[in-house]
């Protein structure tokens, strides 16, 4: 699975059950109508049951400037969510979900439905609201490296 190659996601949730950020590359669109886009988070920890709890999440594209953002969302650097929400500008735009200001593309979601498939679950959530940032490099991973694209 090391060799897949995805665009780096910070997807985020806030709400009743707290607020939670992870980095990803398991995220893509699923439908123009109604807009759907989804996103794969690991059940092996119980920390990302707030998604599911909480009902929104916010998908955040990351560009090549944010790879300090998506250490700190994969949990290399050991910090706390507190600490790695601090590194980044974040705002709300229909669900409550934090959404990444300087991101190339944010999705905001309310969850419609959830999966679960061996050991991650699956959420897909209707785009009730979206940000689009700057078109800058995105940031890639593959082989386990980050990687960046020329614009």
């Amino acid at each position: 699975m090391s060799r897949f190659a995805g665009a780096v996601h910070v997807v985020t949730t806030d709400g009743v059950a707290g607020r939670r950020g992870v980095t990803i590359i398991a995220g893509c669109s699923v439908s123009d109508e109604p807009p759907t886009v989804l996103v794969c988070l690991s059940r092996l920890k119980p920390e990302n049951d707030v998604f599911a709890e909480n009902g929104v999440f916010a998908l955040n594209t990351l560009s090549s400037d944010h790879r300090a953002l998506a250490d700190a969302f994969s949990g290399f650097t050991g910090l706390d969510q507190k600490e790695r929400f601090a590194l980044g500008e974040w705002e709300t735009v229909s669900t409550g979900a934090p959404v990444l200001v300087g991101a190339l593309t944010s999705f905001d979601c309310r969850i419609i439905e959830t999966k679960e498939v061996a050991t991650h679950r699956i959420l897909f959530g209707e785009v009730t609201g979206i940000r689009i940032g700057d078109s800058l490099s995105p940031l890639i991973y593959h082989n386990r490296r980050y990687h960046s694209l020329e614009t």
